[in-house]
């Protein structure tokens, strides 16, 4: 099953199944529960035409980003901001370990004692997912402190050559 949200607000559950049919296969479309009985053909490069209920319908998926998820779908003129959520996403969201629950920062702290090596940030700096930000020295060993999800730091509260206690902020994204 997937969850495909369109323009942020509406919101289907669409279930896909490959049948059986008398050219071979084929495939059944469910829409929140409902088949949808549908005639589609590709025309061309990410370009499609649709039939559905006798109407005819052009489609065109303008931008996808697979990693994220997300396309950019222009159909009969009308723009459409699509996101998909699998099984996959839906089973870690039900878990709560959904990139949404991952990917709010705020302060960044320090995990042990230790001394500022180096700052591999400053304010204003765009940081993403595992970035690397403070270098610590704890126990002799360098320890590098990386970044829970995207953002950008907006403040910094420690310099090269601090001494930091354990759970003392470093800086905020």
């Amino acid at each position: 099953m997937l969850v495909v949200k369109v323009n942020d607000s509406k919101e289907f559950r669409i279930q896909l199944n490959t049948t059986k049919n008398n050219n071979g296969q084929g495939s059944e479309i469910k829409v929140d529960g409902k088949s949808i009985d549908a005639d589609v053909i590709s025309s061309g490069r990410d370009s499609y035409h649709i039939i559905r209920n006798n109407k005819s319908y052009r489609a065109e998926i303008l931008d996808m980003d697979l990693k994220k998820k997300t396309f950019s779908v222009l159909v009969n003129d009308n723009f459409y901001q699509i996101k998909i959520k699998d099984k996959n996403d839906l089973l870690l969201k039900e878990l709560g370990m959904d990139r949404s629950s991952t990917q709010k920062v705020g302060d960044i702290k320090a995990p042990m004692p230790g001394l500022v090596v180096e700052v591999k940030v400053k304010s204003g700096d765009e940081v993403e997912k595992d970035q690397s930000l403070i270098v610590l020295e704890a126990m002799k060993m360098e320890n590098v402190i990386k970044s829970t999800g995207e953002g950008v730091v907006k403040k910094i509260y420690v310099k090269k050559g601090d001494a930091v206690e354990k759970g003392q902020p470093l800086m905020t994204l």
